[in-house]
C-alpha cells in the first residue's frame, strides 16, 4: 500500500504479491476488506498479547492497558500509514481496531450480566467505540500529551460503561475500584 492506494489494489494484486492463487485467498477471506480487517485486528491483538493484557470485565488495570495499547497502536499505525493514507483506508482501519477492542472486552464480559434492556455485546461495542474515539481524538490533538497521561481521563470516561456492563453499579464503587488499583 506504500506504492498503490488501497482503493486501487485488487485481489489479483494481493495474490500475485503473496504468491498464492485466488482460490486460496478466497478460502480465507471474502474480499480485500476482510483481509485488511484481519491484518489490523491481528496487529492490535498481537500488541495486547505482547503486553499480557487480559480483560476480566472488572479490572481497571486491564482497561488502562487496553486504552494505552489503543493509543500506542494508533500512533504506530499513523506513523506507518502516513505515506499511504487515503479516503478508503482510514475508515477500514477505524472499524478494524474498534472490532479488535470490542472482541477483547467481550471476552472479559462472558458470563456476566448486562444492565436491563442491554446485552454485553451492546456494552462492549459502546465501550470500544468510546475508547477508540477518545484515543483517535487524542491522536489528532495538536501538542497532545503523552499516551500515559491521557489513559486516566479516558478510563474515567469509559470504566462506568464497562463496569455497568458486568452487572456493577455506578457511583462510588467505580471510584473505589479505580483508586484501589
Amino acid at each position: 500500500m506504500r506504492s498503490t492506494s488501497f482503493d486501487t489494489i485488487s485481489v489479483q494484486d494481493i495474490t500475485d504479491l503473496a504468491g498464492v492463487n485466488r482460490a486460496t485467498f478466497y478460502d480465507h477471506y471474502t474480499d480485500k476488506f476482510s483481509l485488511l480487517d484481519a491484518m489490523v485486528a491481528g496487529g492490535f491483538h498481537k500488541m495486547l498479547a505482547e503486553r499480557n493484557v487480559l480483560f476480566d470485565g472488572t479490572c481497571p488495570m486491564a482497561a488502562r492497558a487496553i486504552i494505552l495499547a489503543t493509543c500506542d497502536y494508533l500512533m504506530q499505525s499513523h506513523h506507518e500509514a502516513s505515506s499511504c493514507v487515503n479516503s478508503a483506508f482510514e475508515p477500514l482501519m477505524d472499524a478494524g481496531v474498534v472490532a479488535a477492542i470490542r472482541r477483547t472486552l467481550l471476552h472479559g464480559m462472558q458470563g456476566k450480566s448486562a444492565p436491563e434492556g442491554l446485552t454485553t455485546e451492546i456494552v462492549a461495542t459502546a465501550a470500544a467505540w468510546s475508547i477508540y474515539g477518545a484515543a483517535k481524538q487524542w491522536l489528532q490533538t495538536p501538542e497532545r500529551v503523552p499516551p500515559s497521561e491521557i489513559v486516566e481521563p479516558i478510563l474515567k470516561l469509559v470504566f462506568p460503561i464497562l463496569y455497568s456492563g458486568v452487572g456493577g453499579s455506578t457511583g462510588e464503587h467505580i471510584e473505589e475500584s479505580m483508586v484501589a488499583q
